[in-house]
């Protein structure tokens, strides 16, 4: 497999001046798809427009080459905006951003990508769970199966959670060869590929609008160059700590979008409703105010920390990595905590589907599924810390 560099596609910086007008413009559509459970098609005209899509491309090959701390800022600006599609772009960067840390595109398919990239968004994402094994962080062998057959190999099998399924142009699929001892890999699969068939199974409690739905591949053809870090199972591309870094920090970013939309909704409330018995605005009670002290210190202590490690990720200080996970066991229980105590705060306001509360409280609860999950991080926190410390 070849990886030369691709020949430049001029790829636009990303317009960070305009993310508040996206996080406007996302907002303004967020509660129909969530009610519709439809996918955001046109809102990734405006991502795209803005230069978002393709913010982490690497200079190398034409693009702007942003790092983790832009990241950070661009998804915290879509996640207050609809956290679906911020979710569906973050997979994307991610792509992005490992290619131009270490080069594992063959380099024709890379051309392609850029090339469509700079027409049009061209959304990408890593499919790598499935039924029975579930997330593959826990371990074990995907049963997805690549068999050889003359000049490519042929993919068979599920993915599930598939973020942006429908949408998506090229899908990185996870998959075992059928091989008397088993490699894995990672396969570049173009989604117009004979054989594949998106299945409408998203039916959850939030992010109803990133359709993160079931991709079935029924051999698939996949050119046999086209296959990524193809090795003994558990070596795929080995540990990669900034990769790591990249997900954790990413998506926490993602979620406290969140708790700032809910922040603001809460804020407006609090100044418009005056309780006839009160007579008074509720900003005005020292409860509230107090409630509102705590939000702000939270949110404002969590995006000052995931700014910083991202910051200190990009600059290859010692240690900022692997910092990342427990940022994000901080970082998403603090807008976790900021929702939930909007909606104690307001009462059945806060539960009533005309408002969007409810909503934000929903979407903010999935950060709780993602890798790492908070439960992997403590016990490998707790577990490096009593090693330090043994006698």
């Amino acid at each position: 497999m070849t990886t030369a560099p691709a020949a430049p596609t001029t790829l636009p910086p990303p317009d960070l001046d305009r993310l508040p007008e996206l996080t406007a413009a996302l907002a303004g559509c967020a509660a129909e798809h969530d009610r519709d459970g439809s996918f955001p098609s046109l809102d990734f005209e405006l991502v795209h427009r803005a230069g978002l899509l393709t913010a982490t491309v690497a200079e190398r090959h034409g693009g702007p080459g942003a790092g983790l701390a832009d990241t950070v800022r661009i998804l915290r600006a879509l996640g207050a905006g609809d956290p679906a599609v911020a979710l569906v772009t973050a997979m994307t960067l991610f792509v992005h951003a490992a290619q131009a840390r270490r080069p594992h595109w063959p380099a024709d398919a890379l051309a392609d990508l850029l090339d469509e990239s700079a027409r049009r968004p061209v959304l990408v994402n890593a499919l790598r769970v499935e039924p029975d094994l579930g997330s593959p962080v826990r371990g074990g062998l995907p049963a997805t199966v690549a068999r050889r057959r003359g000049d490519r190999w042929e993919l068979t099998g599920r993915k599930i959670w598939s973020t942006g399924a429908e949408a998506l142009r090229w899908m990185l699929v996870w998959a075992r060869t059928d091989e008397p001892e088993p490699r894995v890999g990672s396969f570049l699969v173009r989604a117009d590929s004979p054989g594949i068939t998106v299945e409408p199974t998203w039916d959850h409690l939030g992010l109803r609008a990133s359709r993160s739905d079931d991709v079935l591949l029924d051999a698939v053809p996949v050119s046999l160059d086209r296959v990524t870090h193809l090795g003994p199972p558990g070596a795929e591309g080995g540990r990669d700590a900034v990769a790591g870094a990249w997900n954790a920090l990413g998506l926490t970013a993602l979620y406290l979008g969140v708790g700032r939309a809910a922040r603001a909704w809460l804020i407006g409330f609090l100044h418009e409703r005056t309780p006839s018995a009160l007579g008074v605005p509720l900003a005005t009670l020292p409860r509230f105010q107090s409630a509102v002290g705590e939000i702000d210190t939270a949110l404002a202590g969590a995006e000052r920390l995931t700014a910083a490690l991202a910051a200190a990720v990009d600059a290859g200080e010692p240690g900022a990595a692997e910092e990342s996970a427990g940022a994000k066991v901080l970082g998403t229980r603090a807008a976790v905590e900021a929702v939930q105590q909007a909606v104690a705060l307001v009462g059945n306001h806060g539960l009533t589907r005309q408002h969007p509360l409810q909503r934000h409280l929903r979407d903010v609860l999935c950060s709780r599924v993602h890798t790492p999950q908070d439960d992997a991080v403590l016990l490998a926190a707790g577990r490096a810390g009593l090693a330090r410390t043994a006698p």
